[in-house]
């Protein structure tokens, strides 16, 4: 980690273009996350916390570019990417907190119910950005809550599904659900999810995590079903894409979708 944030020579690169490396003067390096815990503690401004977060996700970005799909790209580039990241960042915190909807339902008098089911499902728009729909259902298949993620600088789509079903898993898991059964229509993904087949060039340490999470969460299972048993995550996921860029990367529905069930 020392390496790849701090001294590799592109990394230093975009350090210095974004004017950050100063901040870092006189901290002792150890280990990368003791330096950047440090770091932060030394900032107050949330614009600047932005901005390295930013440099972080770009270098962290444009490494599995390199690792998993064999890209290369130049400075020049990196640079432009890391911009357009924090333009983005900043724009949407700004009224983050004067937009937030309501969410429909809170699922947590269902925890413990066995027969929850989570359904997920991606889109993706132009190759230059993409979002997920995460809905959830009680066993009447009466609808709790339904919830939108964004991507942006995303555009496979089978990374896509993975990334809104690490999110649905995470989310469920942050609620307290122990027993849920997740439902997409990723037919490939959830084959080798289910046959512990994680190994994959393509889409990496992701389908690993997810792999494990099924292989430690006793009460979580992955079914495939059709689009059309589906269509209720893809219609939230159309409407995420639709809404790009929005507040938050993460956001819930308000009514109109009950009425669209």
């Amino acid at each position: 980690m020392e390496h790849l944030f701090l001294y590799c020579p592109v990394a230093r690169a975009l350090w210095d273009y974004s004017g950050l490396e100063c901040l870092g003067e006189g901290l002792p390096p150890h280990t990368f996350p003791l330096f950047l815990n440090r770091l932060l503690g030394l900032i107050r401004q949330p614009s600047v916390v932005l901005a390295v977060v930013a440099v972080l996700w770009r270098i962290w970005r444009s490494r599995n570019w390199v690792v998993f799909e064999g890209k290369q790209f130049g400075i020049s580039a990196l640079m432009r990417q890391f911009h357009q990241q924090y333009e983005e960042w900043v724009s949407l915190s700004s009224d983050q907190a004067s937009r937030v909807p309501i969410p429909l339902m809170q699922p947590t008098a269902h925890v413990g119910d066995s027969h929850l089911v989570c359904m997920w499902d991606g889109a993706t728009k132009g190759g230059s950005h993409s979002a997920g729909g995460i809905v959830l259902f009680d066993s009447a298949r009466t609808l709790l809550l339904a919830r939108g993620v964004q991507f942006s600088q995303m555009d496979d789509p089978g990374m896509v599904e993975l990334l809104v079903l690490r999110e649905a898993i995470v989310w469920c898991m942050e609620q307290g659900l122990s027993e849920v059964r997740f439902e997409g229509d990723a037919m490939v993904i959830i084959d080798k999810i289910n046959q512990a087949n994680t190994r994959d060039s393509r889409l990496g340490a992701v389908l690993e995590e997810i792999g494990h999470y099924f292989l430690t969460q006793s009460g979580f299972s992955v079914r495939f079903v059709g689009r059309e048993n589906n269509r209720v995550a893809h219609l939230v996921a159309r409407k995420a894409l639709s809404l790009y860029p929005t507040m938050s990367r993460f956001f819930v529905f308000p009514s109109w979708l009950v009425s669209r069930v």
